[in-house]
């Protein structure tokens, strides 16, 4: 069963089997923070993502920053620190924000389709589609939907 105690020690195999840790949201007494730094003492990358200065729950994630934690605003950001598909800096804001020119959004219908149908149909990386599909998600482009599905939305 999931005993609170446990939860080190697995988060110790998860960071040390990542690249890289992302905390999203964390108060000072967190769990992910234990994680963070689990992650850092394997020498992983981490990575956090500033929030409001008025909520508790961005604390956390403002301390990793001032420990040297790399600040993330967008997925492109965590691909170009680790050097990964797509991780060059050659779309722009714009095309992400429109998806004016995204071929994946172009390939994306409005019926769901699966994470693995887009990799067949794309011949992109499923890494790299988790990332396209999340900053298209951001921009409100692209919806998720229950077993790794997805759908365009009416933007764009």
């Amino acid at each position: 069963p999931p005993l609170p105690a446990h939860f080190p020690p697995r988060n110790r195999i998860i960071a040390g089997l990542a690249r890289g840790t992302l905390v999203v949201e964390a108060a000072l007494q967190s769990g992910s923070l234990i994680t963070a730094r689990l992650a850092s003492e394997a020498g992983r990358d981490v990575f956090a993502i500033p929030g409001s200065i008025h909520s508790t729950q961005s604390r956390g994630c403002h301390a990793l920053i001032k420990q040297g934690a790399k600040l993330v605003e967008t997925a492109q950001d965590i691909l170009e620190e680790l050097r990964l598909p797509g991780g060059d800096s050659s779309r722009t804001a714009a095309t992400v924000e429109t998806g004016s020119g995204d071929p994946l959004l172009a390939t994306l219908g409005f019926d769901p389709l699966t994470l693995d149908a887009l990799v067949l149909r794309t011949g992109c990386l499923a890494a790299e589609l988790h990332v396209r599909l999340l900053d298209l998600e951001l921009a409100g482009l692209v919806g998720r939907l229950p077993g790794q599905r997805f759908q365009r939305l009416g933007r764009g």
